[in-house]
């Protein structure tokens, strides 16, 4: 049996790895042995990312409702309190944009469970 070259396939190989690290700086988006490295640690870390944006947003939504809440004189932690015993279902993400969007509505809201 003749034997097979194995030139295209290893040429299409390399090519679809070096497409995925398109942008990557110096030897990471040329050489195949170090793009390859490259595209494992990204994925690992991607993985691990996505799971600390989550975190990170939440963050972000109770830093903003703090903010706006200054302006009324409440503090969080007794603003959240508050929207339970009074059982609203607002979730921060909605609450942080209309502190930012529309601060009248967020005005109503306090108001409301401040009473």
């Amino acid at each position: 049996m003749a034997r097979v070259k194995g030139g295209l396939m290893a040429q299409k190989r390399r090519r679809n790895i070096l497409d995925e690290v398109k942008g990557y700086r110096l030897q990471r988006s040329k050489k195949k042995r170090v793009a390859r490295e490259a595209i494992y640690h990204a994925q690992l870390h991607a993985f691990a990312h996505r799971k600390d944006k989550k975190n990170d947003f939440r963050r972000l939504w109770t830093v903003r409702i703090n903010a706006a809440l200054m302006a009324y004189g409440i503090k969080y932690s007794r603003f959240i309190k508050m929207l339970k015993d009074k059982n609203v279902e607002l979730d921060r993400k909605v609450i942080a944009t209309l502190a930012v969007e529309n601060p009248e509505a967020f005005g109503r809201i306090v108001a409301e469970v401040n009473k």
